[in-house]
């Protein structure tokens, strides 16, 4: 007896200025506008998707002390944006990335439990840790986390704000206007945390909202990260672009969940996906060529070439070879804040490794960038890559994808148009939303905050 055929989950990230986005296409629009962020989750919930993603960044990032074009705009602050999209939607989940370094418990909970109710039930909580001190120099406290330091802090900020939700348990308002009672307990909201990172106790001033706890989601491959996912997140966005390293980080995740008790279905790994459509496979390859090329202008294979190099590469033609000086593999980076520096752990053995690429492709630098950087992750005409994405997800190479498009903020809307329609064909994509928060889109149980005890006493 075959397996049913599991349903795809879709979502869409409104990337803002980076390296994925052509902000020079003419279609492009503001990447700071509303407008924008509501065109784009109108037609996110118009194609059925379950929630809009936002990514954050507490600091502009650097390269030789300067600010590199791709980052000039920055991000507009997550909770402000995704309050105003609630007012402008009504299904499609609101997904922020909230800083667990830099912010506190209370204050963070409270927010999301305000989108909560404010959007119906449809927040969604992107837990992100940052590793470098230059993020860090814009707070109080300064300075950064080491590692497992980061890893334990956001555990118990998770733990924390968990413990803030569930002081309400979703029964005790009255409000009895006959009686003037509002409150069935006084002692609502009532809470308590002393830990290693955080002493805190006082009342909780949000009711508990539609959803409980807003869905949490993680972002990591370290073993730190997949443990933390495994443990305590409902979602696990992954980098894993290739058929076989996707189905490899399924079953490792995955193979996690048992040990925490924890179901196969509680848990979805959704990578990033960008995507190139055409009206054939031939021609979507073609155009697929051309976004690379504009999102890597010389300029920006310089900036990425120092981010191995580790020095000064400015006075190098980008379309001419690899520099013959080696990286300088020291702790300073020319690339303050940038992620990509952590990739690549041994910058000798990378660079040699691109030469020699370079040397038996004729590969200029600008070339070299392009061709080893990310590509697009399904191309092709809209029957190709709907099927692309139903393969992956049948065979437990992802539970979905999160949407990436090059173009903000209307280039999701051909793929809401051509591809969503052959999904739904094939019977792996739902027609129309069946509930209405987004643990309901996820398909995850809505946590009760009673105890064991207090739920049979009910």
């Amino acid at each position: 007896m075959s397996k049913p055929r599991k349903q795809i989950h879709l979502a869409a990230h409104f990337p803002g200025v980076n390296n994925t986005t052509v902000w020079s296409d003419p279609r492009a629009g503001s990447h700071i506008e509303f407008g924008s962020f509501a065109h784009f989750a109108r037609t996110a919930e118009r194609a059925k998707f379950d929630f809009l993603f936002l990514a954050e960044g507490l600091r502009l990032r650097e390269q030789g002390g300067r600010i590199h074009d791709l980052d000039v705009v920055g991000r507009p602050d997550t909770f402000t944006v995704l309050a105003a999209l609630a007012a402008v939607t009504e299904r499609i989940g609101l997904t922020g990335t909230i800083n667990s370094t830099f912010n506190e418990p209370y204050e963070v909970a409270r927010q999301f439990a305000s989108l909560d109710h404010l959007s119906g039930g449809r927040s969604a909580w992107n837990v992100v840790t940052s590793w470098d001190a230059f993020t860090g120099e814009n707070f109080r406290r300064g300075g950064f986390l080491p590692q497992e330091e980061r890893y334990s802090r956001a555990r118990e900020f998770l733990a924390t704000a968990g413990g803030l939700f569930d002081s309400w348990h979703g029964d005790e308002i009255l409000a009895d206007r006959a009686t003037g009672a509002f409150l069935r307990d006084a002692r609502a909201g009532s809470f308590v945390h002393k830990g290693h990172h955080f002493d805190i106790h006082g009342q909780f001033n949000v009711p508990r909202g539609p959803q409980g706890r807003p869905v949490v989601f993680q972002a990591g491959d370290s073993e730190e990260g997949r443990e933390f996912a495994a443990a305590d997140a409902d979602a696990i966005f992954s980098r894993h672009s290739t058929f076989e390293a996707g189905r490899a980080f399924y079953r490792d995740v995955k193979g996690r969940l048992s040990k925490y008790g924890r179901g196969q279905d509680e848990l979805l790994i959704l990578p990033a996906a960008t995507f190139v459509l055409g009206d054939s496979d031939a021609e979507a390859a073609e155009l697929a060529r051309e976004v690379r090329r504009q999102q890597v202008s010389g300029a920006t294979a310089i900036k990425h070439l120092e981010f191995v190099w580790n020095r000064d590469l400015s006075a190098y033609d980008p379309d001419g070879p690899l520099p013959d000086v080696d990286p300088d593999p020291g702790e300073h980076t020319v690339a303050r804040g940038r992620a990509q520096v952590r990739m690549y752990r041994d910058p000798l053995a990378t660079a040699r490794e691109w030469r020699e690429l370079a040397a038996a492709n004729g590969w200029s630098i600008r070339d070299l960038v392009i061709e080893t950087g990310n590509r697009q992750f399904f191309v092709g005409s809209p029957s190709t890559v709907a099927a692309g994405i139903d393969d992956f997800v049948q065979a437990d190479a992802a539970d979905g994808f999160i949407l990436v498009p090059h173009v903000t903020p209307g280039g999701l809307d051909v793929f809401a148009d051509t591809v969503v329609p052959l999904l739904q064909e094939r019977g792996v994509f739902r027609a129309d939303y069946e509930g209405t928060t987004l643990r309901d889109h996820l398909g995850l149980a809505h946590p009760d905050a009673r105890t064991p005890a207090e739920r049979a006493a009910s």
